[in-house]
């Protein structure tokens, strides 16, 4: 079996599964998700959602944000960490989009990536899931892992995997990969301890049982 049949054998598996793979972020629009996308660094999406909850009743603009005081943010956005930086790229980004788009998120990758605070990873997450646009693989924590285990990347950094990555699978699954893996990451091969033994792709993982 070679290589691309091993990412489709992976992939039928994976749906199998988990067939309710997809965003956690809740949100009803690409201004909220880019919120929450930004939120979500280094936070479990349970937390963002808490938080985007009581936020997003408050702030329904661009506009909301760029005038925002930034302390009364920082404390809304406390418990999602690094509230510090996020408050400021949140209030920095609403204010370019304010400058330069219209108070409207682009739908452009180039023109997402203006944005402070917005590497390729919230770039991806956005347009593929408030837009439909496909311009590559968002490689969050879960996708940096599981692509290495299973032998799809050498690279640490996210850009580079996400090139391997978009080298190897189909375009029109890139998104559904995502989902995929990051539902698997959670669910069965964590960080730390994963459970090779109920693992679907054990069989197809050069990395299974080597952490026990």
């Amino acid at each position: 079996m070679d290589t691309r049949e091993r990412i489709q054998r992976i992939m039928e598996l994976l749906e199998k599964e988990h067939p309710d793979a997809r965003i956690a972020l809740r949100y009803s629009n690409p201004l909220e998700l880019l919120v929450a996308t930004m939120l979500s660094a280094q936070c479990t999406d349970r937390t963002v959602n808490e938080v985007t909850s009581r936020l997003f009743k408050k702030y329904q603009s661009a506009e909301d944000y760029a005038r925002v005081n930034i302390r009364t943010l920082e404390r809304e956005i406390r418990s999602t960490g690094f509230y510090h930086n996020k408050a400021k790229n949140l209030k920095k980004t609403a204010q370019v989009l304010m400058k330069s788009f219209g108070g409207h998120v682009p739908k452009r990758m180039d023109e997402l990536l203006t944005l402070p605070g917005v590497a390729r990873k919230t770039a991806n997450i956005v347009l593929s899931n408030a837009f439909r646009v496909i311009e590559g693989i968002a490689v969050d924590t879960h996708v940096r892992r599981l692509s290495q285990r299973l032998g799809l990347s050498m690279n640490s950094n996210p850009d580079k995997i996400e090139r391997d990555l978009m080298e190897l699978i189909p375009r029109d699954q890139w998104s559904k990969f995502t989902d995929l893996l990051i539902f698997h990451g959670r669910r069965i091969c964590a960080a730390k301890k994963p459970l090779c033994e109920k693992c679907v792709l054990s069989k197809l993982c050069p990395s299974a049982f080597t952490f026990n």
